[in-house]
């Protein structure tokens, strides 16, 4: 009983500010502000950014998670800390932190530009870096703790067999970690779709190009309150369906 008043303390914490969403939403003039092409854009914007931003951590985060769980070498732990950062980093800061190594002037973007007319501060594909950074550490965790608590001796039992590290990972380590990789991949699919303050630093916020529905909440916020609501509500409608729909699929099951 003594900690019943407390949990359902955090319980309206978290969500009062939701259903306070509910209430004052213009709700008769949700499907004309809802139709809106810079709604709709803003949205399918966001939606192809995070999945390829989820695309990129998969392809990148999968491998390092593994080698932080299967892997014995020097500086283990200075390495995994170095990957929950962006975590804690404030998301503004990781952004500067994205132009100064990607920026034109930057550590890599001066040569990507200089030998390949690469540029990807303010574009689309810089929104799509900015929103891997900030989420490919809640993959990474997910992971590691996954293949930390999967059976190693199905991986042994291959090896013995005569199977290859690459055939053993992709036939025997995937399938068993599938749930967390899964778990993984929404979590970062959400914090990518929310992403706000890498985004507007280092790509800008150009409509049709690297405004997300996050930005769009931002500058309407400035001019129209109500239309700042609708927009808040559509992604948090977004975001709570596709979480569900994952988890029901792929992690519940």
């Amino acid at each position: 009983m003594g900690l019943l008043v407390p949990a359902l303390a955090g319980l309206l914490f978290l969500v009062l500010p939701l259903v306070g969403l509910v209430v004052r939403a213009p709700w008769s003039t949700m499907p004309a502000r809802l139709a809106e092409p810079a709604v709709l854009d803003a949205l399918w914007l966001s939606v192809r950014t995070a999945t390829m931003a989820t695309a990129v951590c998969l392809v990148l985060g999968v491998p390092l998670a593994w080698l932080l769980a299967r892997a014995d070498f020097p500086g283990r732990r200075v390495v995994r800390a170095l990957v929950t950062v962006p975590l804690v980093l404030p998301p503004v800061v990781g952004g500067v932190a994205l132009l100064l190594v990607f920026g034109r002037r930057g550590l890599i973007g001066e040569w990507l530009d200089s030998a390949f007319g690469i540029t990807l501060p303010f574009t689309t594909a810089g929104v799509v870096l900015a929103e891997a950074f900030v989420a490919m550490p809640f993959l990474v965790i997910a992971v590691e703790g996954a293949l930390r608590g999967a059976d190693t001796r199905y991986e042994e039992a291959a090896a013995t067999l005569g199977a290859g590290r690459w055939t053993t990972f992709t036939r025997v380590t995937l399938p068993l970690v599938a749930p967390g990789v899964a778990a993984g991949g929404v979590l970062c699919w959400a914090r990518a779709l929310g992403e706000f303050g890498a985004t507007i630093t280092f790509a800008g916020n150009f409509p049709g190009r690297t405004q997300t529905m996050p930005l769009a909440v931002y500058l309407a916020l400035e001019t129209d309150v109500q239309a700042a609501i609708v927009l808040s509500l559509l992604l948090l409608a977004v975001s709570v369906t596709i979480l569900a729909a994952l988890r029901d699929k792929w992690v519940s099951g």
